[in-house]
């Protein structure tokens, strides 16, 4: 029987649903690494006119892909090959890759970020490393002088960055890495209004003891000594761990989007904890909450954007058998559990042969990491290679164009950052790293400080999903007929 109140808190929460904001920032990464998947044109079609994924991140800058997604209306992130990072920290470098990956494409297909390679200090390889933020800045200010200001540049980065993650109050990014990489990387993303790229995998943290916490069911928590705050979600206590590092050098103001987080479907067997049904559960938790607007114990009222790993199980994957089924879509598109993302009921869809669908697109990086050091990715610019330890005067001319606060080049992402000019704090820190690539890297769990090692995937996708006023009503109204 409903309470005399009963009425008037359905209708509350009703107005409360229509009143939030109706797209959350949810997207999906797209990898190709299998012999059985459909065509990219197939792919952008499935996904704009069946289902609420309205953005894509892909590991790589394949053609055939960014092209089958223009006037989609999905937004794409695409990724500069870790061997280009020498080239792009050039001003000819830089000027000649937008020239070839985005002024053919955009704005017909929506570019809504360029990742500066992915989960480059997980290589160990120093050249990349000390190329990096250069890279970053040059890239921007190319973007910029071809009249691309909307587009965002950052650079995925696996939780191998942090050290003393539990508790995450005592997080810090590694020693030598928060000043010389991390505090002027913090500074360029504040500037542009650009996002800390993360990926973060509650999965690799998990034990049978610890899956209640993964999964932010019912559990007795984890206490931070350091805040008094008991974390009940992995995802909730990793994001604060990153924030935390961030907040010791004076950058807490700078948006965290998370590059990549999933959970497989199938494991070795004997394996707890792995199923269908705990990736629905996984994923229907993680919707909620990065949309939710409530945020986290640290960072309330916040939004994230964020990309699940994957759109696809991909069969060529090597490694572990969780590292091909990660996929929320068999490759015939048929879903693999039930998310609520479909925007009928699902059904069984043949892909189309594309005479345009080109061969998998070698990825430069990987949702997950191997324990093996990947080998120097090689360079594939035709442009000046060698590294440029500082921009020329009209490159820093057209970057501080560029960091004139420009709006988000997603306008669907609540990225715009505070302008907070507070002092940094430098913060020793050891730390130990995991690539996170789909070459060869390991993934560190903030939770115990060991790195767990991570699927390795290929070029992804993400994607929005969109809930409209027609949808809340569907679900609200009846229980207001009920009350």
């Amino acid at each position: 029987m409903a309470t005399p109140w009963g009425g008037d808190l359905v209708i509350i929460c009703i107005f409360l649903a229509i009143a939030a904001p109706l797209t959350t920032a949810i997207g999906v990464n797209y990898g190709t690494k299998g012999d059985n998947l459909p065509p990219p044109a197939t792919v952008a079609a499935f996904l704009a006119n069946r289902t609420i994924i309205d953005r894509v991140k892909l590991f790589d800058n394949n053609p055939d892909i960014v092209r089958a997604f223009a006037g989609t209306g999905i937004s794409v992130m695409v990724t500069a090959a870790n061997g280009d990072i020498p080239s792009l920290a050039t001003k000819e470098g830089a000027a000649a890759w937008v020239a070839a990956n985005v002024a053919p494409y955009y704005p017909a297909t929506e570019i809504s970020l360029v990742a500066v390679g992915n989960e480059i200090m997980d290589t160990a390889d120093q050249n990349l490393i000390g190329n990096l933020v250069p890279a970053m800045r040059t890239l921007k200010a190319a973007l910029v002088a071809a009249g691309y200001r909307r587009i965002r540049v950052s650079t995925p980065s696996s939780l191998g960055i942090l050290v003393d993650s539990q508790p995450p109050s005592a997080t810090r990014f590694r020693d030598g890495w928060d000043t010389a990489v991390f505090a002027p990387m913090l500074q360029f993303l504040r500037k542009t209004s650009s996002p800390l790229v993360v990926n973060a995998y509650p999965y690799f943290g998990y034990n049978g003891d610890t899956l209640p916490y993964a999964l932010a069911r019912p559990n007795p928590g984890v206490r931070d000594a350091g805040t008094g705050i008991t974390y009940t979600s992995m995802f909730q206590a990793q994001l604060d761990s990153v924030y935390s590092a961030m907040k010791k050098l004076g950058f807490e103001d700078v948006e965290i989007l998370v590059g990549e987080t999933g959970w497989p479907t199938k494991a070795m067997d004997g394996q707890i904890g792995v199923s269908p049904a705990e990736a629905a559960e996984y994923i229907r938790y993680l919707i909620g909450e990065v949309s939710s607007g409530l945020g986290t114990p640290l960072m309330p009222k916040r939004t994230f954007e964020t990309y699940i790993f994957a759109l696809f199980n991909e069969d060529l994957k090597p490694g572990p058998v969780a590292e091909r089924n990660f996929g929320m879509f068999q490759p015939d598109l048929t879903p693999m559990y039930d998310v609520g993302i479909m925007k009928d009921p699902p059904v069984k869809t043949a892909p189309a042969h594309d005479s345009d669908a080109a061969a998998p697109p070698e990825e430069n990086g990987s949702s997950s990491a191997k324990a093996s050091a990947p080998a120097p990715p090689e360079d594939r610019s035709s442009a000046a290679t060698s590294p440029a330890p500082s921009e020329d005067e009209s490159t820093d001319k057209t970057l501080e164009e560029a960091e004139g606060g420009e709006a988000p080049s997603s306008p669907k992402s609540e990225l715009a950052t505070e302008n907070s000019l507070e002092d940094d704090n430098s913060s020793n820190a050891a730390a130990k790293g995991g690539d996170n690539n789909k070459g060869s890297s390991e993934k560190t769990n903030p939770e115990e400080g060991v790195a767990t090692q991570p699927p390795s995937g290929d070029a992804s996708k993400a994607t929005t999903f969109i809930f409209p006023v027609s949808w809340v009503l569907a679900v609200a109204l009846p229980l207001v007929m009920h009350v």
